[in-house]
Protein backbone atom coordinates (compact mmCIF):
# COMPACT_ATOMS: atom_id res chain seq x y z
CA UNK A 1 0.00 0.00 0.00
CA UNK A 2 0.89 3.70 -0.57
CA UNK A 3 0.91 6.14 2.21
CA UNK A 4 0.88 9.70 1.29
CA UNK A 5 1.66 12.53 3.77
CA UNK A 6 0.20 16.27 3.74
CA UNK A 7 0.08 18.33 6.28
CA UNK A 8 -3.82 19.22 5.61
CA UNK A 9 -6.33 16.80 4.34
CA UNK A 10 -8.67 18.92 2.22
CA UNK A 11 -11.37 17.46 -0.29
CA UNK A 12 -9.50 18.44 -3.06
CA UNK A 13 -6.49 16.71 -1.98
CA UNK A 14 -8.84 13.15 -1.30
CA UNK A 15 -10.50 13.76 -4.54
CA UNK A 16 -7.52 14.15 -6.80
CA UNK A 17 -5.22 11.78 -5.04
CA UNK A 18 -7.95 8.57 -5.55
CA UNK A 19 -8.69 9.91 -9.14
CA UNK A 20 -5.11 9.63 -9.90
CA UNK A 21 -3.38 7.34 -7.59
CA UNK A 22 -6.32 4.49 -7.59
CA UNK A 23 -8.49 5.00 -10.56
CA UNK A 24 -5.95 5.79 -13.28
CA UNK A 25 -2.68 4.34 -11.31
CA UNK A 26 -4.43 1.76 -9.85
CA UNK A 27 -2.58 1.56 -6.34
CA UNK A 28 -4.20 0.97 -3.13
CA UNK A 29 -3.15 4.22 -0.77
CA UNK A 30 -4.13 5.80 2.47
CA UNK A 31 -3.43 9.71 3.58
CA UNK A 32 -1.85 10.89 7.03
CA UNK A 33 -1.07 14.05 8.16
CA UNK A 34 1.12 12.70 10.87
CA UNK A 35 4.54 13.05 10.54
CA UNK A 36 5.54 10.64 12.67
CA UNK A 37 3.54 7.95 11.15
CA UNK A 38 4.73 9.09 7.76
CA UNK A 39 8.33 8.76 9.04
CA UNK A 40 7.89 5.21 10.68
CA UNK A 41 6.29 3.52 7.91
CA UNK A 42 8.82 1.89 5.83
CA UNK A 43 6.57 1.36 2.40
CA UNK A 44 5.96 3.13 -0.33
CA UNK A 45 5.12 6.43 0.26
CA UNK A 46 4.72 10.28 -0.91
CA UNK A 47 5.55 13.05 0.49
CA UNK A 48 2.94 15.97 -0.68
CA UNK A 49 4.23 19.30 1.13
CA UNK A 50 6.38 21.91 0.87
CA UNK A 51 9.12 20.29 2.79
CA UNK A 52 10.72 16.60 1.69
CA UNK A 53 12.07 14.44 5.22
CA UNK A 54 14.94 12.64 5.28
CA UNK A 55 13.17 9.10 4.45
CA UNK A 56 13.40 7.06 1.94
CA UNK A 57 10.63 9.13 0.32
CA UNK A 58 8.92 10.37 -3.48
CA UNK A 59 8.47 14.35 -2.83
CA UNK A 60 6.24 16.38 -4.60
CA UNK A 61 6.47 20.40 -3.81
CA UNK A 62 2.79 21.08 -3.21
CA UNK A 63 0.87 23.75 -4.90
CA UNK A 64 -1.36 25.58 -2.79
CA UNK A 65 -4.17 25.02 -5.35
CA UNK A 66 -5.58 22.08 -3.48
CA UNK A 67 -5.43 23.71 0.16
CA UNK A 68 -7.07 26.90 -1.44
CA UNK A 69 -11.50 27.35 -1.13
CA UNK A 70 -13.41 28.98 -4.18
CA UNK A 71 -12.25 30.04 -7.65
CA UNK A 72 -9.50 33.01 -8.77
CA UNK A 73 -7.98 34.34 -11.28
CA UNK A 74 -4.62 32.15 -11.42
CA UNK A 75 -1.09 33.05 -12.90
CA UNK A 76 -0.50 30.19 -15.03
CA UNK A 77 1.28 28.96 -17.97
CA UNK A 78 2.41 25.73 -19.54
CA UNK A 79 6.01 24.37 -20.11
CA UNK A 80 7.00 21.10 -21.51
CA UNK A 81 8.06 18.49 -19.13
CA UNK A 82 9.84 15.41 -21.20
CA UNK A 83 7.31 16.60 -23.97
CA UNK A 84 4.15 16.90 -22.21
CA UNK A 85 2.76 20.42 -21.30
CA UNK A 86 2.86 20.77 -18.19
CA UNK A 87 1.11 23.78 -15.51
CA UNK A 88 1.87 24.53 -11.65
CA UNK A 89 5.99 24.33 -12.31
CA UNK A 90 7.68 24.21 -9.67
CA UNK A 91 11.29 25.05 -9.02
CA UNK A 92 12.55 23.18 -5.58
CA UNK A 93 15.24 21.22 -6.55
CA UNK A 94 14.12 18.32 -3.81
CA UNK A 95 11.25 17.66 -5.35
CA UNK A 96 11.11 14.48 -7.99
CA UNK A 97 8.90 16.54 -10.21
CA UNK A 98 9.39 20.17 -11.37
CA UNK A 99 5.43 20.56 -11.37
CA UNK A 100 2.44 19.47 -9.07
CA UNK A 101 0.67 16.77 -10.95
CA UNK A 102 -2.10 16.82 -8.35
CA UNK A 103 -2.74 20.64 -8.70
CA UNK A 104 -2.39 20.52 -13.03
CA UNK A 105 -4.74 17.50 -12.27
CA UNK A 106 -7.12 19.05 -10.52
CA UNK A 107 -7.32 22.71 -12.51
CA UNK A 108 -8.52 20.70 -15.67
CA UNK A 109 -10.75 17.91 -14.45
CA UNK A 110 -12.53 20.46 -11.86
CA UNK A 111 -13.12 22.68 -15.47
CA UNK A 112 -11.80 25.35 -12.57
CA UNK A 113 -11.75 27.97 -15.66
CA UNK A 114 -15.08 27.32 -16.48
CA UNK A 115 -16.31 29.04 -13.15
CA UNK A 116 -14.17 32.13 -14.32
CA UNK A 117 -15.71 34.76 -16.46
CA UNK A 118 -15.79 33.75 -20.07
CA UNK A 119 -17.42 34.81 -23.38
CA UNK A 120 -19.99 32.13 -24.17
CA UNK A 121 -21.19 31.34 -27.96
CA UNK A 122 -24.74 31.48 -29.71
CA UNK A 123 -26.10 28.88 -27.25
CA UNK A 124 -24.42 29.99 -24.13
CA UNK A 125 -21.31 27.04 -24.24
CA UNK A 126 -17.93 27.38 -23.14
CA UNK A 127 -16.00 27.02 -26.41
CA UNK A 128 -13.10 25.50 -27.18
CA UNK A 129 -11.26 28.06 -27.94
CA UNK A 130 -11.70 29.91 -24.44
CA UNK A 131 -9.59 27.08 -23.00
CA UNK A 132 -6.10 27.29 -21.55
CA UNK A 133 -5.71 23.93 -23.74
CA UNK A 134 -6.46 25.32 -26.69
CA UNK A 135 -4.89 28.37 -26.28
CA UNK A 136 -1.50 26.57 -25.69
CA UNK A 137 -2.26 24.15 -28.26
CA UNK A 138 -2.38 20.62 -26.59
CA UNK A 139 -6.28 20.43 -26.48
CA UNK A 140 -6.12 17.09 -28.07
CA UNK A 141 -3.32 15.64 -25.58
CA UNK A 142 -5.14 13.60 -22.47
CA UNK A 143 -2.59 15.69 -20.21
CA UNK A 144 -4.31 13.91 -16.84
CA UNK A 145 -3.56 10.44 -17.69
CA UNK A 146 -0.47 11.58 -19.05
CA UNK A 147 0.60 13.25 -15.46
CA UNK A 148 -0.95 9.74 -14.04
CA UNK A 149 1.64 7.91 -16.11
CA UNK A 150 4.48 9.95 -15.18
CA UNK A 151 3.94 9.24 -11.63
CA UNK A 152 3.14 5.95 -11.80
CA UNK A 153 6.66 5.84 -13.38
CA UNK A 154 8.55 7.46 -10.46
CA UNK A 155 6.47 4.62 -8.07
CA UNK A 156 7.41 1.90 -10.20
CA UNK A 157 11.28 3.20 -9.96
CA UNK A 158 11.01 3.73 -6.53
CA UNK A 159 9.06 1.08 -5.44
CA UNK A 160 9.65 -2.05 -7.74
CA UNK A 161 7.74 -4.35 -5.71
CA UNK A 162 4.45 -2.55 -4.86
CA UNK A 163 1.93 -3.96 -7.41
CA UNK A 164 -0.94 -1.80 -8.27
CA UNK A 165 -4.49 -3.74 -7.19
CA UNK A 166 -6.13 -2.87 -10.83
CA UNK A 167 -4.35 -2.31 -14.03
CA UNK A 168 -6.86 -0.02 -16.55
CA UNK A 169 -6.36 -1.12 -20.26
CA UNK A 170 -7.59 0.98 -23.21
CA UNK A 171 -11.67 0.83 -24.08
CA UNK A 172 -13.26 1.81 -27.13
CA UNK A 173 -16.83 2.91 -27.47
CA UNK A 174 -18.95 4.32 -29.90
CA UNK A 175 -21.92 6.86 -28.60
CA UNK A 176 -24.73 7.88 -30.49
CA UNK A 177 -27.12 10.90 -30.38
CA UNK A 178 -30.97 10.11 -31.82
CA UNK A 179 -31.78 13.75 -32.61
CA UNK A 180 -33.86 13.03 -35.52
CA UNK A 181 -34.45 9.45 -35.72
CA UNK A 182 -36.32 9.19 -39.56
CA UNK A 183 -36.02 11.81 -42.65
CA UNK A 184 -39.48 11.08 -43.49
CA UNK A 185 -41.34 8.24 -41.22
CA UNK A 186 -42.86 9.06 -38.43
CA UNK A 187 -43.08 12.62 -38.56
CA UNK A 188 -47.04 12.62 -38.01
CA UNK A 189 -49.94 14.22 -40.29
CA UNK A 190 -49.00 18.10 -39.62
CA UNK A 191 -45.44 17.93 -40.35
CA UNK A 192 -45.80 15.65 -43.25
CA UNK A 193 -47.94 18.04 -45.10
CA UNK A 194 -45.94 20.83 -44.13
CA UNK A 195 -43.12 18.68 -45.75
CA UNK A 196 -44.88 18.11 -48.83
CA UNK A 197 -45.72 22.01 -49.59
CA UNK A 198 -42.28 23.11 -48.39
CA UNK A 199 -41.24 20.45 -51.08
CA UNK A 200 -43.80 22.21 -53.73
CA UNK A 201 -42.77 25.39 -52.99
CA UNK A 202 -39.06 24.62 -53.74
CA UNK A 203 -40.43 22.24 -57.00
CA UNK A 204 -38.03 19.64 -55.39
CA UNK A 205 -39.58 16.56 -57.04
CA UNK A 206 -37.19 14.28 -55.96
CA UNK A 207 -37.99 15.07 -52.29
CA UNK A 208 -41.69 14.55 -53.04
CA UNK A 209 -40.93 11.33 -54.39
CA UNK A 210 -38.47 10.20 -51.84
CA UNK A 211 -41.04 11.02 -49.25
CA UNK A 212 -43.99 9.13 -50.43
CA UNK A 213 -42.06 6.30 -51.02
CA UNK A 214 -40.86 5.84 -47.53
CA UNK A 215 -44.30 6.13 -46.16
CA UNK A 216 -45.86 3.69 -48.70
CA UNK A 217 -43.16 1.34 -47.86
CA UNK A 218 -41.10 0.99 -50.70
CA UNK A 219 -38.23 2.38 -49.32
CA UNK A 220 -36.21 2.67 -46.04
CA UNK A 221 -36.40 5.88 -44.74
CA UNK A 222 -32.63 8.00 -45.01
CA UNK A 223 -31.94 8.16 -41.70
CA UNK A 224 -32.60 4.38 -41.13
CA UNK A 225 -28.89 3.83 -40.20
CA UNK A 226 -29.70 1.19 -37.38
CA UNK A 227 -29.79 -2.09 -38.61
CA UNK A 228 -26.41 -1.21 -40.40
CA UNK A 229 -25.04 -0.10 -36.61
CA UNK A 230 -26.47 -3.15 -34.82
CA UNK A 231 -24.26 -5.37 -37.12
CA UNK A 232 -21.57 -3.26 -36.92
CA UNK A 233 -20.92 -3.35 -33.40
CA UNK A 234 -21.65 -6.97 -33.44
CA UNK A 235 -19.13 -7.76 -36.08
CA UNK A 236 -16.60 -6.02 -32.95
CA UNK A 237 -18.19 -7.56 -30.19
CA UNK A 238 -19.24 -3.73 -28.70
CA UNK A 239 -21.89 -2.53 -26.67
CA UNK A 240 -23.06 1.25 -28.10
CA UNK A 241 -24.72 3.78 -26.05
CA UNK A 242 -27.50 5.62 -27.38
CA UNK A 243 -29.09 8.78 -26.22
CA UNK A 244 -32.64 9.86 -27.43
CA UNK A 245 -34.07 13.31 -27.62
CA UNK A 246 -38.00 13.19 -25.92
CA UNK A 247 -38.55 16.80 -25.59
CA UNK A 248 -41.50 18.52 -26.98
CA UNK A 249 -40.68 19.91 -30.39
CA UNK A 250 -38.98 23.16 -31.11
CA UNK A 251 -36.71 25.32 -32.68
CA UNK A 252 -33.59 23.37 -31.62
CA UNK A 253 -35.43 20.04 -30.60
CA UNK A 254 -37.08 18.65 -33.73
CA UNK A 255 -37.48 14.92 -32.98
CA UNK A 256 -40.51 12.62 -33.16
CA UNK A 257 -43.00 12.74 -30.38
CA UNK A 258 -41.94 10.04 -27.56
CA UNK A 259 -45.59 9.40 -28.31
CA UNK A 260 -45.00 8.15 -31.82
CA UNK A 261 -45.49 4.06 -32.21
CA UNK A 262 -42.52 4.21 -34.46
CA UNK A 263 -40.07 5.82 -32.27
CA UNK A 264 -41.04 4.12 -29.01
CA UNK A 265 -40.14 0.77 -31.01
CA UNK A 266 -37.31 2.36 -32.43
CA UNK A 267 -35.69 3.34 -28.95
CA UNK A 268 -36.64 -0.91 -27.49
CA UNK A 269 -35.07 -1.96 -29.72
CA UNK A 270 -32.23 -0.25 -29.89
CA UNK A 271 -31.66 -0.75 -25.52
CA UNK A 272 -32.07 -4.54 -27.01
CA UNK A 273 -28.50 -4.45 -28.07
CA UNK A 274 -27.24 -1.43 -26.14
CA UNK A 275 -27.62 0.86 -23.12
CA UNK A 276 -29.75 3.91 -23.49
CA UNK A 277 -29.84 7.18 -21.97
CA UNK A 278 -31.45 10.54 -21.88
CA UNK A 279 -30.59 13.31 -24.44
CA UNK A 280 -31.40 16.58 -22.43
CA UNK A 281 -33.85 18.82 -24.51
CA UNK A 282 -32.06 22.28 -25.60
CA UNK A 283 -35.36 23.37 -23.89
CA UNK A 284 -34.81 21.59 -21.11
CA UNK A 285 -31.59 22.99 -19.80
CA UNK A 286 -32.74 25.66 -17.51
CA UNK A 287 -35.83 24.04 -16.73
CA UNK A 288 -35.42 21.28 -14.12
CA UNK A 289 -39.57 20.12 -14.67
CA UNK A 290 -39.02 19.33 -18.50
CA UNK A 291 -35.96 17.56 -17.41
CA UNK A 292 -37.95 15.21 -14.92
CA UNK A 293 -40.84 15.05 -17.87
CA UNK A 294 -37.93 13.69 -20.58
CA UNK A 295 -36.82 11.40 -18.30
CA UNK A 296 -40.13 10.23 -17.41
CA UNK A 297 -41.05 9.54 -20.96
CA UNK A 298 -37.98 7.67 -21.92
CA UNK A 299 -38.49 5.40 -18.88
CA UNK A 300 -42.26 4.91 -19.65
CA UNK A 301 -40.85 3.30 -22.80
CA UNK A 302 -38.50 0.94 -21.13
CA UNK A 303 -39.61 0.32 -18.71
CA UNK A 304 -36.72 1.12 -16.49
CA UNK A 305 -34.65 3.98 -14.86
CA UNK A 306 -32.84 6.14 -16.68
CA UNK A 307 -28.96 6.55 -15.31
CA UNK A 308 -27.34 8.03 -18.37
CA UNK A 309 -27.48 11.13 -20.43
CA UNK A 310 -25.61 13.34 -22.69
CA UNK A 311 -26.56 16.88 -23.19
CA UNK A 312 -28.62 18.02 -26.75
CA UNK A 313 -25.82 20.41 -28.62
CA UNK A 314 -23.33 19.73 -25.61
CA UNK A 315 -25.68 22.31 -23.94
CA UNK A 316 -23.07 22.31 -20.69
CA UNK A 317 -23.66 24.99 -18.32
CA UNK A 318 -20.92 24.34 -15.10
CA UNK A 319 -21.78 23.61 -12.50
CA UNK A 320 -25.66 24.00 -12.86
CA UNK A 321 -26.09 21.19 -15.42
CA UNK A 322 -24.48 18.70 -12.97
CA UNK A 323 -26.34 20.13 -10.28
CA UNK A 324 -29.43 19.62 -11.86
CA UNK A 325 -28.63 16.35 -13.61
CA UNK A 326 -27.74 14.51 -10.31
CA UNK A 327 -31.53 16.17 -8.78
CA UNK A 328 -33.22 14.00 -11.11
CA UNK A 329 -31.68 11.10 -10.89
CA UNK A 330 -29.19 10.92 -13.51
CA UNK A 331 -25.77 8.95 -12.37
CA UNK A 332 -23.56 9.18 -15.61
CA UNK A 333 -23.39 11.69 -17.77
CA UNK A 334 -21.55 11.79 -21.08
CA UNK A 335 -21.76 15.50 -22.38
CA UNK A 336 -17.87 16.67 -21.38
CA UNK A 337 -16.67 17.20 -24.66
CA UNK A 338 -16.64 20.21 -27.14
CA UNK A 339 -19.11 21.04 -30.14
CA UNK A 340 -16.19 23.33 -31.68
CA UNK A 341 -12.73 21.24 -31.58
CA UNK A 342 -12.19 17.48 -30.91
CA UNK A 343 -9.97 16.74 -27.78
CA UNK A 344 -10.15 16.54 -24.12
CA UNK A 345 -12.17 19.33 -22.88
CA UNK A 346 -11.30 17.93 -18.97
CA UNK A 347 -7.48 17.06 -20.25
CA UNK A 348 -8.42 13.56 -19.40
CA UNK A 349 -9.85 10.07 -21.23
CA UNK A 350 -11.17 7.99 -18.26
CA UNK A 351 -14.81 8.35 -16.43
CA UNK A 352 -14.29 10.56 -13.04
CA UNK A 353 -16.36 11.79 -10.42
CA UNK A 354 -17.26 15.50 -10.90
CA UNK A 355 -16.07 17.81 -8.43
CA UNK A 356 -18.50 20.89 -7.70
CA UNK A 357 -16.26 23.93 -6.83
CA UNK A 358 -19.20 25.92 -5.51
CA UNK A 359 -20.20 23.66 -3.19
CA UNK A 360 -16.73 22.54 -2.55
CA UNK A 361 -17.40 18.97 -2.96
CA UNK A 362 -16.99 15.09 -4.87
CA UNK A 363 -20.47 14.44 -6.39
CA UNK A 364 -21.90 11.46 -6.99
CA UNK A 365 -22.05 11.96 -10.97
CA UNK A 366 -19.73 10.10 -13.34
CA UNK A 367 -18.40 12.02 -16.11
CA UNK A 368 -17.27 10.20 -18.95
CA UNK A 369 -15.58 12.46 -21.50
CA UNK A 370 -16.34 12.30 -25.29
CA UNK A 371 -13.04 12.99 -27.57
CA UNK A 372 -14.61 13.38 -31.13
CA UNK A 373 -18.32 14.41 -32.45
CA UNK A 374 -19.13 14.10 -36.56
CA UNK A 375 -20.11 17.33 -36.70
CA UNK A 376 -17.38 18.78 -34.84
CA UNK A 377 -15.09 17.23 -38.08
CA UNK A 378 -17.48 18.42 -40.95
CA UNK A 379 -19.03 21.95 -39.80
CA UNK A 380 -16.80 23.34 -37.39
CA UNK A 381 -13.83 22.57 -38.75
CA UNK A 382 -14.27 22.40 -41.84
CA UNK A 383 -12.34 19.19 -42.18
CA UNK A 384 -12.60 16.30 -45.48
CA UNK A 385 -13.13 12.61 -44.79
CA UNK A 386 -9.01 12.35 -45.20
CA UNK A 387 -8.05 15.12 -43.00
CA UNK A 388 -10.82 13.75 -40.43
CA UNK A 389 -9.39 10.12 -40.27
CA UNK A 390 -5.57 11.44 -39.42
CA UNK A 391 -6.81 13.53 -36.77
CA UNK A 392 -8.91 10.90 -35.47
CA UNK A 393 -6.45 8.48 -35.64
CA UNK A 394 -3.74 10.49 -33.30
CA UNK A 395 -6.55 10.99 -31.01
CA UNK A 396 -7.09 7.52 -29.99
CA UNK A 397 -3.07 6.66 -30.23
CA UNK A 398 -2.69 9.34 -27.59
CA UNK A 399 -5.57 7.61 -25.88
CA UNK A 400 -4.11 3.65 -26.76
CA UNK A 401 -0.79 5.07 -25.09
CA UNK A 402 -2.07 6.11 -21.46
CA UNK A 403 -4.76 2.82 -21.65
CA UNK A 404 -7.66 4.60 -21.66
CA UNK A 405 -10.91 5.04 -22.69
CA UNK A 406 -12.09 6.45 -26.45
CA UNK A 407 -15.29 7.78 -26.91
CA UNK A 408 -16.59 8.95 -30.28
CA UNK A 409 -20.11 10.96 -30.83
CA UNK A 410 -21.92 9.98 -34.00
CA UNK A 411 -25.68 10.35 -35.54
CA UNK A 412 -27.46 8.12 -37.28
CA UNK A 413 -27.71 11.33 -39.77
CA UNK A 414 -24.24 11.31 -40.23
CA UNK A 415 -24.51 7.61 -41.44
CA UNK A 416 -26.61 7.55 -44.24
CA UNK A 417 -24.08 8.52 -47.13
CA UNK A 418 -26.57 11.11 -48.88
CA UNK A 419 -26.22 14.28 -49.67
CA UNK A 420 -23.47 16.35 -47.75
CA UNK A 421 -22.63 13.22 -45.87
CA UNK A 422 -21.82 11.28 -48.75
CA UNK A 423 -18.26 9.50 -47.89
CA UNK A 424 -18.79 10.11 -44.33
CA UNK A 425 -19.89 6.54 -43.65
CA UNK A 426 -16.95 5.17 -44.73
CA UNK A 427 -14.86 7.57 -43.09
CA UNK A 428 -16.50 6.32 -39.67
CA UNK A 429 -16.19 2.89 -40.17
CA UNK A 430 -12.14 3.20 -41.32
CA UNK A 431 -12.59 5.16 -37.49
CA UNK A 432 -14.27 2.70 -35.46
CA UNK A 433 -12.22 -0.15 -37.46
CA UNK A 434 -8.74 1.59 -36.27
CA UNK A 435 -10.28 2.18 -32.40
CA UNK A 436 -11.85 -1.43 -31.92
CA UNK A 437 -8.59 -3.03 -33.74
CA UNK A 438 -6.30 -1.08 -31.01
CA UNK A 439 -4.74 -3.58 -28.62
CA UNK A 440 -3.39 -2.51 -25.10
Amino acid sequence: MLLIYTPKKTTRKIYIFDLLIYHICGYEYKITSDKKVFNKYDGAKINYSNKPSDNNELFIFANELLESKGVFELNIESVLYKDIPVIFFSDNKESCLPFDPFAASFYFVSRYEEYLPHKKDEHGRFEAKESFAYKNGFLEKPVVNQYASILNRLIKEKYPTLKPSKKNTYQFIPTYDIDIAYDYKGKGFFRTIGGYVRSLIKRDIKSIKERTKVLTGQKKDTFDTYTYLINLHKKYNIKPYYFFLVGDYGLKDKNLSIFNTSYQQLIKKLGDYGINGVHPSYNSNYDINKLKEEIRRLSSVLNRKIKHSRQHYIKLNIPYTYQKLIEVGITKDYSMGYASHIGFRAGICSPFLFYDLDREEISKILITPFAVMDCTLKEYMKLNTNNSFERVKSLIDEVHKVNGLFITLWHNVSLCDFMEWKGWKELYVKIFDYAAGKKT
